[in-house]
């Protein structure tokens, strides 16, 4: 794939419909011959469209009009590039919980929770946070997470999470608030809902800081897993991690995590982990997998706003 297919991709499966201010600069990107060389002297890795516009709008600059994001971008290439190879896309979307707690709150409680690839860990307090399922609302407090969820019947009860740790190869520190800025700054110019739920678990996070281990998600993840405390049920959880990940170092973690004990519970891209027999997603827009121990359940959007259960009885986890 392209550069520019690429961005006509991420316009037209992710943006369109959620963003129109990063759909239309997406579009401009791709038929930018300038801005796509630029974008080409970069890594494959590096080129991302949610980390380009994430590192300007850091920087400061314009995204809302492509022409001045165009001068912008191309007058200050050189600290914009610089970001480009030392951050990376970290979006720390708490409203995914929301898509996974049907899972979660459904394994034997309690819960030891391990997030691979965790950012700030802000996906590591399921327990803490409100829900809402239509009418259906779960839990007190703030931040009160939003998901349309059809094909099985919204969780009755929160997980309860005895321990929580995170791995990450450069994770954030919650406390620290040009961490939050970056964390901020990735989020979609149109989402100020997003923005205040970042504030809200952020500030539920640092009231009780998670344990993050800067390492790698193969040969860091066993000794790190072997930490969680007996009696507690075994939760390894990723949500729009893999892509960024090397496809053999992806056929390696799929290897490890089925040696290790309790469950595996991901939200990936169809193509990402390969699945295979999934029904279609329920419209054109970019969906990722949530799966159980390598079993697709459903089809679920990338910031946890929707879940749709396949059409096939929910499995009994127990």
């Amino acid at each position: 794939m392209t550069t520019a297919d690429r961005y006509v991709e991420f316009a037209t499966r992710e943006a369109h419909g959620v963003s129109p201010t990063y759909e239309r600069l997406a579009h401009a990107v791709a038929r930018d011959d300038g801005l796509l060389a630029l974008l080409d002297d970069l890594p494959p890795a590096r080129r991302q469209p949610q980390l380009l516009f994430g590192v300007v709008r850091w920087l400061g600059g314009p995204v809302d009009d492509p022409a001045a994001f165009r001068t912008h971008t191309v007058a200050h290439w050189a600290t914009v590039r610089a970001a480009m190879l030392t951050r990376a896309v970290q979006t720390n979307e708490a409203g995914r919980c929301a898509a996974v707690l049907p899972v979660l709150a459904a394994l034997p409680q309690p819960l030891a929770l391990l997030e691979v690839g965790a950012s700030a860990g802000l996906c590591l307090y399921p327990d803490r946070y409100a829900y809402r399922y239509g009418d259906h609302l779960l839990g007190p407090g703030e931040p009160v997470l939003d998901c349309a969820l059809t094909g099985t019947d919204p969780p009755t009860v929160r997980p309860q999470v005895v321990w929580r740790a995170g791995l990450d190869l450069n994770p954030l520190d919650v406390t620290d608030p040009a961490d939050v800025a970056w964390l901020d700054a990735l989020i979609w110019p149109e989402h100020a809902h997003r923005r205040d739920r970042l504030r809200s678990a952020a500030a539920v996070a640092a009231a009780d800081p998670p344990e993050l281990v800067r390492g790698d998600l193969v040969d860091d993840l066993p000794a790190l897993a072997a930490r969680a405390p007996a009696g507690a049920t075994l939760v390894v959880l990723h949500t729009s991690v893999l892509y960024q990940v090397p496809p053999p170092r992806r056929a390696a973690f799929r290897e490890m995590i089925g040696t290790l004990p309790g469950h595996w519970v991901s939200a990936e891209a169809a193509d990402v982990l390969d699945w295979d027999g999934v029904p279609p997603p329920p419209d054109g827009a970019l969906h990722n997998v949530l799966a159980l121990d390598g079993t697709p359940l459903a089809w679920v959007r990338s910031h946890g706003q929707a879940a749709h259960w396949f059409d096939r009885p929910r499995p009994r986890h127990g």
